[in-house]
């Protein structure tokens, strides 16, 4: 897809389509009286006579409209005009992508940036419909033996102004909303690859080949023999039951002056999660294919930066493996020794997660990061308390969480922030070791993150729970992309900050 901005009125538009918006009641957007102004009433008419209502999310689309150059002119419903907000303006950009690539238009003029959003200026309608439009077009069928029928044309999407020239923010938006979008591709991609597929190898290749495409990229994989020299026993007590080996990734994106500390991003790369002698069940098992997809955002995020050019030093670390039961497997009750020297008594295998972040955690001080993120898909428990909307947000600095917040609200990649207080903490004790791998079931994704938290006390750190955002069940079973545009956001946001 192309996406360019356009200044000029719709009526002067020569495009497959022109799309504009209506409110209820058959209230013309700006760009929609333009068109009926010089179409001589014709889109009016079409209103009084009920054809369009004006219906959030609704659309109508038309053919020869009289005086009008555009092949098409498309009508989205914005519902009512007092309550438009960030809500109702993505149900009807949505709902337009999805009729425009249903046409057989080659190229067309949006005029949404300039509707009023409460709250939101026309940077963020334009990064909005960037992201509408790569996830109505998004299809993984790379792996059926037969292409798909009635296959949605190439579209080239231009964003058209009304009120003078486009501005440096909107050129931005527009920039980096295309570069997310091709990160959450890329995120939906290795998500929605089989397991047997994508192994821990399979993702050291992505990211090397990551590395080629962007010479301000450059990756280092360490193997499991150094991982044992670094003395990651909790990491390499999860991969003991697989035939795959174990990857530690690391890929440092350098976008200024080397002596600036980096912004360090953790993603936990299970390529398929059976539990391992603490087996989970059999129904949706096939879905722990997703157990990597806080590895995929790490990818998908470093993708979006170097496409950007972003002004700032990042480095992504992806400890990656499969937890599989066999006679080698780890067993409840056995102690291991973290990185950090910790011991840890595992209670049950299937809380694996956490057992091969909090080396990845301990490796990160490497690096003398200014901030930590890890995002993992790593709790049932979060899904039970925030369902599938928002992400859960733990940090050990309210600031960081703040800042994660609003890029959170900017992108509207939601997630909301939970406690992280040590009264909760002595649910990890452990009569055998230092700290035993899970808290039992009350407050299952706090525990989790509590036991993260007891390795990462020495710089500013956040924990992204995922589990219920990072990929979409029954009948649209398939990866989502999140949190791609929360973190990449952020990082924005940290260089403008520093100018």
């Amino acid at each position: 897809m192309e996406f360019s901005i356009k200044l000029g009125n719709p009526e002067k538009q020569r495009c497959g389509c022109v799309v504009v918006g209506v409110f209820e009641g058959g209230k013309l957007s700006d760009a929609a009286q333009m068109l009926n102004q010089a179409a001589k009433n014709t889109l009016s008419d079409i209103i009084a006579r009920g054809d369009m209502s004006g219906k959030m999310a609704t659309t109508l689309l038309l053919h020869n409209v009289p005086n009008i150059p555009s092949e098409r002119v498309l009508l989205v419903g914005l519902g009512k005009r007092e309550e438009f907000a960030a809500r109702q303006y993505l149900n009807s950009i949505r709902a337009a992508m999805r009729t425009l690539f249903t046409t057989g238009a080659k190229d067309a003029v949006l005029y949404f940036a300039d509707l009023p959003v409460a709250g939101r200026d026309s940077a963020w309608c334009i990064s909005q419909a960037v992201f509408a439009a790569f996830e109505t077009t998004y299809r993984f069928n790379q792996l059926k033996s037969k292409a798909e029928k009635n296959k949605r044309a190439s579209c080239k999407i231009q964003f058209g102004l009304l009120s003078g020239k486009s501005t440096a923010p909107q050129n931005a938006a527009l920039k980096q909303a295309a570069a997310i979008g091709q990160g959450m591709k890329l995120t939906k991609d290795l998500g929605n690859l089989p397991g047997n597929i994508c192994t821990p190898s399979y993702l050291a290749r992505q990211a090397v080949a990551l590395a080629k495409a962007h010479k301000s990229l450059k990756v280092t994989v360490l193997e499991e023999k150094d991982m044992h020299k670094l003395g990651m026993g909790s990491l390499l007590s999860v991969t003991r039951g697989s035939d795959e080996p174990a990857k530690l990734i690391t890929l440092e994106y350098r976008g200024t002056d080397k002596k600036q500390k980096p912004i360090v991003l953790v993603g936990k790369g299970v390529t398929f999660d059976s539990g391992g002698i603490s087996l989970k069940p059999g129904a949706e098992m096939d879905e722990m294919k997703y157990d990597m997809c806080g590895a995929a955002s790490v990818l998908g995020t470093l993708q979006a930066i170097a496409e950007i050019g972003l002004e700032l030093n990042v480095v992504g670390i992806i400890p990656t493996c499969e937890n599989m039961p066999s006679g080698s497997a780890t067993k409840p009750g056995d102690i291991v020794t973290s990185m950090s020297g910790q011991t840890i008594e595992i209670l049950n295998t299937d809380a694996e997660g956490r057992l091969i972040l909090c080396d990845a955690l301990t490796y990160a001080a490497k690096f003398e990061p200014t901030t930590v993120v890890d995002i993992a898909t790593l709790t049932g428990a979060c899904v039970i308390a925030l369902g599938h909307v928002a992400s859960g947000l733990y940090s050990n600095q309210d600031t960081l969480a703040q800042e994660l917040l609003t890029a959170s609200e900017q992108t509207c990649d939601r997630a909301w922030h939970m406690p992280l207080w040590d009264e909760y903490q002595p649910q990890l004790d452990s009569n055998f070791a230092d700290i035993q791998n899970i808290g039992g079931r009350a407050g299952g994704s706090i525990t989790a993150a509590c036991f993260l938290s007891r390795f990462t006390q020495n710089y500013r750190w956040a924990h992204l729970d995922i589990a219920g955002t990072a990929w979409k069940s029954g009948k649209e079973k398939g990866a989502t992309g999140r949190p791609v545009p929360l973190l990449t956001q952020y990082l924005i946001n940290c260089v403008e900050a520093d100018n």
